[in-house]
């Protein structure tokens, strides 16, 4: 599927079962909205090397969602990570010194809680990075209001909410009568949730 440049949205976020209804939510509305979500899992079994992909993705994406909300540690034992910061680095380094369409480049932030990202990366005190407090609801309104003030169409969040519960329900059903269980559902990489999406909104956003 190709992705245009004015209308891919790279998502630099956790890839774990924890985070995994907040980045489906964000998905589909990135999706719902006219536009694809780019995720590095998406070509992991390209030849070059992890940090080649994700550069690939970022200057290949006019938007860039970066979740800071797993920064810190999660006991005394554990190292921060850094990937996600960094690739908001990478990220706000392609739009600031790239030329031509990726001096375009918008930028999206969001944390778990007010000023937590202060404790890892404070460089960008004074941006407007958004809250969702872990609610997958909070984070698709984010995104929508972020590519609506960007120029996408103007769809309210209920709306979008609802849509995303029918597209779950076609969804299981599809894949349980193709013979899927249920833990295989829930097994599914979001890679081939997303391409779903798009088959659903091919489809005419079937019931």
């Amino acid at each position: 599927m190709t992705s245009p440049f004015d209308r891919s949205v790279f998502i630099n976020c956790p890839f774990d079962d924890d985070f995994a209804p907040l980045l489906q939510a964000m998905a589909f509305c990135v999706v719902y909205l006219g536009f694809f979500p780019r995720l590095a899992p998406e070509n992991a079994d390209n030849s070059a090397a992890r940090l080649d992909r994700i550069i690939e993705l970022i200057r290949g994406s006019k938007y860039g969602i970066h979740d800071l909300s797993r920064c810190k540690f999660s006991d005394t034992d554990q190292y921060a990570r850094m990937n996600m910061p960094f690739e908001l680095g990478l990220d706000h380094a392609c739009r600031k010194f790239g030329t031509g369409g990726l001096a375009d480049k918008v930028i999206l932030v969001l944390e778990h809680a007010k000023y937590d990202y202060q404790k890892t990366l404070s460089d960008i005190s004074g941006w407007d990075i958004k809250v969702h407090n872990g609610s997958f609801e909070k984070s698709m309104l984010h995104v929508r209001t972020w590519l609506v003030a960007h120029g996408a169409e103007k769809i309210g969040q209920s709306r979008i909410q609802g849509k995303y519960a029918d597209f779950q329900g076609w969804y299981w059903k599809r894949e349980l009568a193709a013979g899927s269980s249920e833990n295989d559902i829930r097994e599914y990489p979001t890679t081939e949730f997303i391409v779903a999406m798009h088959e659903w909104m091919d489809a005419g956003q079937p019931l």
